[in-house]
This record gives C-alpha cells, structure tokens and sequence, in this order.
C-alpha cells in the first residue's frame, strides 16, 4: 500500500456503529506518519468502557493515545508536524460540554481553532444525528441542534468530507 498524506482537516461523519471510526483509522493507517488518537469519551458505565477497550483493542499499540474528554485542545497542541492526530469523536466532546453545562458556541469556537493551529493533519470523526426524527425530549433536541451546526462548521473548514454508511464510505467534499 502506497502512504498518501493526508490534507489539514478531514472530517468522517456517519451514525452509530456506521464503521465511521474503522474508516477514519484506515485514512491515517494510509500516510506513514506516527499516529496519534484524541480519546473524547468518558466510561460511564461498564458497557462503555467495554467499548473503549474494543477501541483501544481493534487500534492496537502503534498510538500515542491522548485521553482528553474535553479539552481537545490542549491534545492538539502536543502532536508533532510530523504526525497524523485522529479526534475521535466530536459528538462525544460534545456531549462532554452539555453535561458540563459549557457554553457550546464558544467550545465550539475553541475546538475549530484548536484544530486550525494544529500542525499536523486531523482526522475528525462525528456522528450524523440529523437523518433520524424529532425527539420528544428537550434535552435531546438541542443536543441534535447543536450536533448539527457543529458538523456544519466541521464541513465547512475540512479539506475532505465523508459520510460513512454501512461500513460504505461516500466522499462529500
């Protein structure tokens, strides 16, 4: 397999358990940089932290992994330029500033700028909430809203775009 670089932002989008994060691993298994995995996701309960180490498992030891669940920024200011970083995933740091009551436009406005000034290539991975219907719950709405216009200001400034669907990458940008 040749080892292609990868472009500043790539950003993989897809639903749960789409294989959005086993395509994101195959983009940056194809440059021959070192690779370096920004872990959002905090073990809640057993059955997350059985699907962390599945991760951690199906990634195997060739990662410098960065355990960061709401401060991404501070992660991406240790890559090297020489490195490929893999944020994975975005709707769980999401999830990370609800529960912590953050104000998300200013998160938000942290993380794309965090990811700019980064100065090796970033793979993003991000759920696509907004295929499904409209919730009854409050909570849940403004968490598709802001999943939404996060996504949305994720595409704007990647460099390439794909929506993972049945394990199916499909290139959007």
């Amino acid at each position: 397999m040749s080892k292609t670089p990868l472009p500043p932002l790539t950003l993989v989008l897809g639903g749960v358990s789409s294989g959005k994060s086993s395509f994101a691993e195959s983009l940056v298994f194809a440059t021959a940089a070192p690779r370096h995995y920004i872990a959002t996701a905090q073990a809640w309960d057993d059955e997350m932290q059985a699907k962390i180490d599945d991760h951690k498992t199906d990634r195997g030891p060739d990662w410098v992994t960065h355990e960061t669940p709401l401060d991404v920024g501070a992660a991406l200011a240790k890559i090297p330029s020489d490195a490929v970083a893999l944020l994975d995933c975005a709707t769980m740091w999401l999830n990370n500033h609800i529960a912590a009551d953050a104000d998300l436009d200013a998160a938000m406005d942290g993380l794309l700028a965090d990811l700019a000034a980064c100065p090796a290539p970033v793979v993003v991975v991000s759920n696509e909430v907004g295929l499904g219907g409209v919730s009854a719950n409050a909570l849940a709405r403004r968490f598709a809203r802001a999943q939404g216009r996060l996504n949305a200001r994720l595409a704007a400034e990647s460099d390439q775009a794909f929506l993972v669907v049945a394990g199916l990458p499909q290139r959007l940008k």
